[in-house]
């Protein structure tokens, strides 16, 4: 099965994200057209969104803060991002892949 938002390249992991900052919690929202729709908490303003969503990629994934990139996307909701070497997958990931 493809799945539109995600693909492996090696041992990395790239989604293909639409935030949507500024909800009451940081969450994986389903899927929003072909990405990944996660929403977060932190305000759309100075880059602290892109901060905040490396944060929280980083603890869903179980890795460092330097081995999730934000690949495209820094002005905007649609997002590409690069875990590398994800330590654990989420189950909404997981659920994707079967």
């Amino acid at each position: 099965m493809t799945v539109p938002w995600y693909h492996w390249k090696g041992d990395d992991l790239v989604l293909a994200i639409h935030l949507q900052p500024g909800s009451a919690q940081d969450t994986l929202a389903g899927i929003h057209g072909e990405r990944l729709k996660i929403k977060i908490t932190a305000a759309p303003v100075d880059g602290k969104a892109n901060d905040h969503l490396i944060r929280y990629l980083a603890k869903l994934f179980d890795v460092p803060c330097s081995r999730v990139d934000l690949l495209a996307g820094r002005g905007s909701r649609s997002k590409r991002v690069r875990i590398r070497r994800p330590g654990k997958l989420p189950d909404e990931i997981k659920s994707a892949a079967s």
